[in-house]
């Protein structure tokens, strides 16, 4: 079966920040990275997101939490080099 399309509109889910609700939206596969990135680093997907968070408000411009999240995802994804096998 073919993987879904990666081309889908931004899905918002609710998330606690230091004891605080707040919702972000990302698209389904942004989703599925941070919950494989949480996984990956044995943490709940809030600890991450929590943690995304505290790192981008120490950055001279802060972008939005979902850019945060995003840019966050790639840049880690990229530092851990290519796939195995390729």
């Amino acid at each position: 079966m073919p993987s879904p399309s990666p081309y889908h509109p931004p899905v918002k889910r609710s998330v606690e920040i230091a004891g605080h609700k707040t919702s972000i939206s990302l698209e389904p596969l942004f989703w599925d990275a941070l919950r494989a990135a949480a996984t990956a680093e044995d943490l709940p997907l809030n600890a991450l997101v929590a943690r995304i968070d505290a790192e981008r408000i120490n950055a001279p411009r802060p972008p939005g939490l979902a850019s945060a999240i995003r840019l966050w995802l790639a840049h880690h994804r990229l530092a851990a080099g290519p796939p195995r096998g390729t």
